[in-house]
Parts: structure tokens; sequence; C-alpha cells
């Protein structure tokens, strides 16, 4: 194994392929473009009580640009694995090893039903690590790795890529039962990255009440029961080794709460997600697992933005966003089903924008509300009781969302009006106002009646 492509350089791919690049001039690293930018011009650093060190080793966007792998360390989050191997495609040979260091338990047979070939080597790191900045790792505690053939057996390879972790300081150990190993990792992953999010602290804090041990061992005991069904039995005190293990790594954040507190997406579908969808599969009830997901994912996810959102802000106590769900499921007497009922010539349905505006609580001296479009160039403020008593924001043509060009996906109307008819496309915002606001309608006296 004379080539190594190291794909990734974050808290774990940077750690490791940095100490494989320090011994071996043969590692590669395919990168991202901005780390690919700050490797280029700094080099890969890493950061650690034990010293600091710097190397320059070849790397690129394209692996077509770099010497063709033997040896390939994934590295990269569970949710991006699909889009680097169709990267790495044209480099891949019947030869290429895949080392996979990733978070999880399925990446190995993910990788196995898209290549058909027994290319596989699994592997579970041991690290606590952080990205300082790109190019930067900060490394604080551990920094092993375990390796295993699927079926066991040492293989050749195997043997080889201990020998590559060996000649870099490495610790590699060889396990019989890879599998196993990634579950029992798999445990510990799915107690600490979430709890640590939801209590937004470190891991000590979720070990210091009795009630939360409890949650920990029903987490654990879910995902062995999983794990069981797939034929990877785990020790009966699996809860009690996760506990014990955590003791000497008390003061640490997760992956998972990094990702959060850096704007990443999390690997939640890839831990306990992963969990509740087997788990469904196989009969096993996973309530406590399922709990966690919808957590992570009602914390984690930014709130949405852009087409096919409408946010009202302004003189509001909390901003509100709806999407064309979240205007569906508002109390049906706020909803027209045919506009043409009430404004002949134009068909679809609506929801009334008194019906939006009593979901955020309002400022007190609120006496206008501005409409504006998606792009920010058009504008209608109408006084507050003109928005309830004649606005409506269609949403829906034929029932499917209303096309850009029929004015979607929100276009106000205001069926009416009379002279004083306002008509927005694209909105994409209202604000909620004290006095006038932007109004790019015509002068009243070219309007036509709504």
């Amino acid at each position: 194994m004379k080539n190594i492509l190291v794909v990734g350089a974050g808290s774990v791919g940077g750690f490791f392929g940095a100490h494989l690049a320090k011994h071996n001039p043969n590692v590669s690293f395919l990168l991202r473009p901005k780390t690919l930018a700050a490797v280029k011009q700094n080099g890969l650093t890493i950061r650690s009580a034990t010293g600091t060190f710097t190397v320059h080793p070849p790397a690129a966007s394209d692996p077509r640009e770099l010497p063709k792998p033997d040896l390939i360390m994934l590295s990269v989050k569970a949710y991006d694995l699909d889009e680097v191997m169709a990267q790495l495609d044209p480099v891949l040979t019947d030869q290429t090893v895949i080392l996979t260091l990733q978070n999880g338990v399925d990446t190995e047979d993910r990788l196995i039903a898209r290549l058909k070939r027994d290319c596989v080597v699994g592997g579970v790191a041991f690290i606590y690590s952080k990205i300082a900045a790109p190019g930067v790792i900060d490394h604080y505690k551990k920094g092993a790795v375990a390796i295993g053939e699927l079926m066991g057996h040492k293989s050749p390879r195997l043997l080889a890529i201990a020998e590559i972790f060996k000649q870099a300081g490495i610790p590699c150990q060889l396990t019989d039962d890879v599998r196993k190993s990634k579950w029992e990792k798999m445990c510990w992953n799915c107690v600490f990255n979430p709890l640590t999010v939801i209590v937004d602290d470190k891991v000590a804090k979720t070990l210091e009440h009795p009630e939360m041990l409890r949650v920990i061992h029903q987490i654990v005991e879910e995902v062995a029961a999983v794990a069981a069904s797939v034929k990877v039995p785990l020790s009966a005190d699996m809860p009690e080794k996760v506990v014990r293990w955590t003791q000497e790594i008390r003061d640490i954040h997760t992956s998972m709460y990094d990702d959060w507190k850096a704007g990443r997406p999390t690997e939640i579908d890839y831990l306990n997600g992963y969990i509740v969808r087997q788990g469904r599969e196989l009969g096993v009830p996973t309530p406590v697992n399922e709990a966690l997901t919808a957590m992570i994912k009602t914390i984690t996810e930014k709130e949405k933005t852009g087409p096919g959102v409408v946010r009202i802000d302004g003189e509001v106590v909390q901003p509100v966003s709806f999407d064309r769900m979240a205007i569906e499921e508002l109390p049906s007497e706020y909803h027209v089903s045919d506009v043409s009922t009430m404004m002949p010539g134009m068909t679809g349905k609506a929801i009334k924008v008194k019906g939006l505006l009593e979901v955020p609580a309002l400022g007190l001296k609120a006496d206008h509300v501005t409409f504006h479009s998606l792009d920010g160039k058009y504008a209608a403020t109408l006084t507050f009781q003109q928005a309830r008593d004649f606005g409506l924001l269609l949403y829906e043509l034929d029932g499917a969302p209303l096309p850009d060009k029929k004015g979607g996906p929100f276009r106000l109307i205001t069926p009416g009006l009379g002279d004083l008819c306002a008509n927005v496309k694209n909105v994409g915002r209202i604000e909620v106002r004290v006095g006038n606001g932007k109004d790019t309608r015509p002068p009243a006296e070219e309007r036509t009646t709504c």
C-alpha cells in the first residue's frame, strides 16, 4: 500500500492524516475548497498538549490530481458518504482498499452495496479533537484506532494498515469483531452526542443526576436490542460500560455538540435516527431514541428561509415563519378554498392574512402591515385593519404550490379593497409596523379595481 489518500481534514481525518503524512511522503489529502486553500497556504497543523507540528502534504479537491490511491482513509461525516464516493469513483481500482473511520454502523454495508466487492476494512476512532480553523486541528485527548476485517480474519491488508499506523506512532488495535466494536461505540454516541446538545453542556452534566442515568440505560438498552436483532450481541452490562468509559472524559463536548455550535449539520440520522429506522423494520421499540432524534432536529435545524417561506417580523414579540405545510395547519376558518368566489377571474387556495397575524404576539402600537416581495423590490403597505379585513395570501393552485409565474409561492391579493387594492407577487416577508412603510404600488389614480 504505497499511496494513501485521506479524505477530509476535520477533527478525525486531520489528526490521523497529519500524523501519517509526517512519517510518510506518499500521503495526500482530498479536501473541500476552503480547507484546501488553507492547507495550500499554511499547511495542516496539529496543536496538542504533547506538541505542535505542521505538514505540507499534496492536496486537491479533485482526486484525479493526486496519485492514484492504494488505501483510502474515509473520515468524512456519514451524511457526506455518497457525495464523496461519487467524487472518488474515477480513481478507484479493483485493488483499492477503503478504511472507514466514521461514526455509525452502516458505512461499511453502504460501501459494499455500492462497489460490489470486498474492499472495506472497518475502523473505529478514539479521539477528542476539534477544528480550530480550516487546516488547524486542536487535539485534547486520546488518538487511537481499532481496525478489523468484517469477517474477522487477520488479512495481509489489515496487517499492512496496522503497520502504517504503527510507523506514524498511532496506537492501532486489531479487532476480530469490528462490527461489535462499532456497535459499542454506537451505544456511546447515541447517548452523549444528543444529550450534550439537549443540556447544552459538557458530558459531565449528563452524569450528575440519577434520573439521567436511568435515561442513559434506556438509550443503550434500545441500541443493544437493535444490535441483537442484526446478530451483533452486546454484553448485558453495556449501559454500565458506557457510563464507566465516560468518567475519564467528563470534561468534553461531543462532535455533535461542536457541529451544532459551528452551524454544521449533525449526524443524528446516522446515530439515533438509524436506531429508530432499524427498530421499526425489525419490530424493536425505540421510543427514547425516537424522542432524542426529534429533539435534536428541532434544536439544531436552522429556521427555514427563502422561496416557499413567508416570515412575519417587525413589531412582534418573536418573528415567526410559515411554509405551505404550516399554513395548511391553521384553523379552517382562515382558509379560502376557491378565491374565485371573492375575486372573479382568479383561482386558487388562499389563507386570510388575519389568520397569519393571529399567530405572533404583535406590538401594542402596531397599526400598519407591509408585504415585501422575496427580492425586496416590491412592497405594499396597508393599515392593520385593511390587512385583516381584505388581505389574502394565495398559496395553492390546482392542489400544488402556487408557481412562480403566477406570483408564487405566496401572492398577496386584496379583493374588496377597491381602488386601494394591493397585489404583491412572491411575498417573502410580512412586516408589522408602527406607521406607514414601503409601498411600490402605482399612484391611486392609476390603479385598477381589484
